[in-house]
């Protein structure tokens, strides 16, 4: 089998269907694989080829199929070799590996991406198809045990001019038994690179004769084992490239503990020793002392609720929260092994499955913070908080399936499958939303230490540096230098078609991302404080927030980087998914900064006595 798509290296992210282009059909006419919802939504879509594969049975130079291009599937193709589309191809559940040789003449091997349909020539321009495959499988026999199982599966694609021996022309007939011999094919011998004597031309009225070998290896590879291959890090990225990306976020987090302890700690501990001798004194005592400074005089206002749409705050709070356990589930069970690229589509659903399932965690957070604000409306909380952030998720995707559709990508989910998502959206997702805001009501509300005064205290002008602008642009700097370099694979797996397999490091750099982005927030909320700035709720969340910001621009330098396509789908569906994809990081980190700020908040005022 193979899958009805040509996924280009480029970043077009236009995956067409495999029939679409001028190959050989199977007979009977192509069929649709069974697939699961992630599949669908990831757009693998599988069907069944004319190959004609027995175990431990040798082709040698079979023809499959004559087909003589139009004028219009000859510029088709070549377009399609243009953009730099790829075949994918797979056996047994076993995606085939790309054969080819170096700028150096050495054989290399790419065990993703696939193989490319053709190539360009460098001097003419011209277009190649490539319309000879070796395949080349792997077997394995277990001790014991009868029969053989596929363990390995590349193919080297070529380029040739077939031409029949003594003038023969093929009438196009089924392949079966076809027997007449090619000029550079011998007899019960591989076809080798060194026969080629010249390359099959894309061009109307041309004659494409499509052949394969069929190469069997013995391999020590056992079955349950045929996977490492493609996750290894020698075939990939070498582990201290990893290593050095958790060195460096570790070597961050220490640094900014160190930092948190030696400021926070020694001045919290003079500052609380201060403020609760001068509240041991008398009136007349208290005159002559000095005039009371810092964080202490702002505990009449520190807890008054946010200024600016305190229900959007815990909407914005309780979806980061939902999606934030979501990513941990989902990075959790992919570092254990539940989550195997070699398991379609798995990826995709659990991350559905956990998103629904966490949605009680984002009711009951955004209820109990909107219960503490003395809020009305719950009930619209809780709508909302079950529908923003996933709705602006459903319509984006929505508008892109449409577009995708247009152009017959095989990208594009069928509308079953998005009557599936929508039916799990509002029978699950939501009811659970509502579910957690219920539980949330019904606890006591979050109780603060201090009283808050009718009339809200004025905020001093503060000086450049403790501007909150000037705070929230440098604090997501440093959450982004944890995780840069693991997020360069991430995306390079994400739009490049490439396997992620390490994804026990991208737990590790995760919790340092969030650990992190909890330092920065409550070290710059201090300093806030100290300044006498009561407005504090917002400015925690955007401060960690601004990570997102930081991703979304560095996603610009990454796609600079790339050989995109100029087609306007392909800036529209990259950068419009990388917002969507920093939103979500942006609803994250700041709602680890924005509660995190709050219990350090409760736990300093607590420490005091305020009269």
């Amino acid at each position: 089998r193979c899958p009805s798509n040509h996924q280009s290296i480029q970043t077009n992210q236009l995956p067409k269907d495999y029939y679409r282009l001028p190959f050989c059909r199977p007979t009977g006419g192509p069929k649709m694989a069974s697939e699961n919802l992630g599949e669908f939504l990831t757009g693998n879509k599988i069907q069944n080829s004319p190959y004609s594969i027995n175990m431990l049975r040798e082709v040698y130079c079979q023809v499959l199929c004559q087909v003589t291009l139009t004028k219009v599937e000859a510029h088709t193709l070549g377009t399609h070799i243009k953009y730099g589309y790829h075949n994918n191809w797979i056996i047994d559940n076993l995606p085939g590996a790309s054969v080819g040789l170096t700028g150096s003449g050495q054989q290399q091997t790419h065990y993703a991406g696939g193989f490319p349909i053709g190539f360009i020539a460098q001097d003419t321009k011209e277009y190649f198809v490539y319309n000879h495959v070796n395949i080349m499988l792997e077997y394995h026999n277990p001790e014991g045990k009868e029969g053989h199982r596929v363990v390995g599966f590349a193919v080297e694609p070529m380029s040739i001019a077939h031409r029949f021996s003594g003038g023969f022309a093929w009438d196009g007939e089924s392949s079966e038994g076809f027997t007449k011999p090619l000029e550079v094919c011998v007899a019960n011998q591989h076809l080798d690179r060194g026969n080629i004597l010249s390359f099959q031309r894309v061009a109307p009225d041309e004659n494409i004769i499509y052949t394969y070998d069929l190469t069997w290896k013995y391999s020590e590879t056992a079955w349950a084992s045929r996977w490492d291959v493609y996750l290894s890090e020698d075939h990939m990225v070498p582990a201290q490239v990893h290593w050095y990306s958790i060195t460096n976020s570790i070597l961050v987090v220490l640094f900014l503990s160190l930092l948190v302890v030696s400021i926070l700690v020694r001045n919290l501990r003079r500052d609380i020793a201060g403020y609760n001798a001068m509240s041991a004194l008398t009136d007349e005592e208290k005159e002559e002392e000095a005039e009371e400074s810092g964080w202490k005089l702002v505990h009449a206002d520190v807890f008054r609720p946010p200024s600016h749409s305190p229900m959007m705050f815990c909407i914005m709070v309780g979806s980061g929260s939902q999606i934030g356990l979501c990513a941990f589930f989902t990075v959790m069970f992919s570092a254990v092994g539940f989550l195997s690229p070699a398991r379609r589509g798995s990826l995709m659903t659990a991350t559905l499955v956990f998103y629904m399932l966490c949605g009680s965690l984002a009711g009951y957070v955004s209820s109990r913070l909107y219960k503490s604000f003395r809020g009305r409306q719950w009930q619209l909380c809780t709508l909302l908080t079950a529908t923003s952030f996933p709705g602006l998720c459903f319509l984006t995707f929505i508008f892109f399936n449409t577009i995708l559709a247009f152009f017959r990508s095989t990208a594009s989910v069928p509308f079953l499958d998005l009557v599936i998502v929508a039916a799990m959206w509002c029978c699950i997702s939501i009811p659970l939303v509502f579910l957690g805001a219920y539980f949330g009501y019904k606890e006591e509300s979050i109780s603060y230490p201090t009283v808050t005064s009718t009339i809200a205290r004025a905020v001093p002008e503060p000086t450049f540096f403790m501007k909150p602008i000037v705070g929230i642009s440098l604090a997501g700097m440093v959450p982004f230098a944890a995780a840069y370099v693991e997020l360069f694979f991430i995306m390079t797996s994400l739009w490049m078609d490439q396997f992620y397999y390490v994804f026990g490091f991208t737990l590790v750099v995760y919790i340092i991302l969030l650990i992190t982005c909890a330092e920065v927030t409550v070290l710059l909320c201090y300093y806030q404080l100290c300044a006498e700035n009561h407005r504090w709720w917002w400015f925690a969340f955007f401060s960690s927030g601004s990570t997102a910001a930081y991703t979304f621009i560095y996603s610009f330098f990454w796609f600079r980087s790339l050989e995109a396509s100029k087609m306007l789908i392909t800036y529209m569906l990259y950068f419009g998914y990388m917002f969507l994809i920093c939103t979500g990081i942006f609803l994250v980190t700041g709602s680890v900064g924005a509660l995190m700020s709050l219990w350090f908040i409760r736990k300093i005022f607590g420490t005091i006595k305020v009269d």
